[in-house]
């Protein structure tokens, strides 16, 4: 699943091809991905109209039209976003195609088919539960911390499990949770609420540190993820331990283990966290 910094450089990306520029029509190929509206009701909202700012909170991205209505795309896990001429050979799992005045369009392409669509009239984000409940992200001002231990105070739950709720930290998934607890030196399977100051503190620098890393390198590649102009991130080449089971660690040259903590796959370095 695309996580912060993916979401992020799709952001980017998609902002200086598809910003101001009147939407010539849409073409749904799979009505599942509509969550709040009909066809009709989708294309009547954006027809003629144009897109005036594209932002991103958590893995939502959410698209201002000129009219004040607005998209909001969650890709889940393998939904692509990328700009290509009109005309292009299309995909197979193309499920949403946008078209722009300038002979391009914007495509949705998902393999598996989560990924969702809403368009909403009216203010606020209340009609998406996911979106409306997000805790903060890791680069917000009021990430710190302080925040960090009141999060995490009496809470049983391991603190892998603890970083993925996007309720207490938006944005944050599998690969960059994994990746700031090694850096971090602390057991994914650890009690959260069993965490000290200490540790609190390097955690939390270093999930700002990954996540600025991340991003910096456009995001991680291992399948479906590229960019919105279909390139593939950069930055599964300085993963530390996820997905290299059985490989040595970087630190200290012990093999990296694997856990399933709630149905998940973590990594970790035995030696260099505890």
């Amino acid at each position: 699943m695309p996580e912060l910094p993916e979401v992020e450089t799709i952001r980017r990306t998609l902002q200086t091809k598809i910003l101001h520029r009147p939407i010539q029509g849409i073409k749904v190929s799979y009505k599942k991905v509509l969550q709040s509206c009909t066809e009709q009701e989708f294309g009547q909202a954006l027809q003629d109209r144009e897109f005036i700012r594209l932002e991103r909170r958590g893995k939502y991205l959410i698209w201002a039209l000129d009219s004040g209505d607005r998209v909001v795309i969650h890709l889940r896990m393998t939904g692509q976003l990328v700009v290509v001429p009109t005309g292009y050979p299309r995909e197979k799992h193309t499920s949403l195609q946008i078209y722009m005045y300038g002979d391009e369009e914007l495509r949705l392409i998902d393999q598996r088919k989560f990924a969702t669509v809403y368009l909403l009239h009216e203010p606020g984000y209340g009609s998406i539960k996911g979106l409306s409940s997000l805790g903060k992200e890791p680069l917000d001002e009021g990430f710190t911390p302080t925040y960090l231990a009141r999060e995490v105070l009496n809470r049983t739950a391991p603190i892998k499990s603890f970083l993925l709720d996007q309720r207490r930290i938006a944005g944050l998934g599998n690969i960059y949770a994994d990746e700031s607890l090694h850096r971090a030196g602390i057991l994914p399977n650890r009690s959260a609420g069993s965490l000290g100051k200490v540790e609190i503190e390097r955690l939390c620098s270093s999930i700002k540190e990954v996540i600025q890393e991340g991003i910096a390198h456009r995001g991680t590649t291992f399948r479906n993820y590229v960019d919105g102009d279909g390139r593939k991130g950069g930055f599964q080449e300085l993963l530390r331990v996820y997905g290299r089971e059985g490989e040595p660690c970087g630190m200290c040259g012990e093999p990296i283990h694997r856990i399933k903590l709630s149905g998940r796959s973590s990594y970790y370095c035995p030696h260099c966290q505890n």
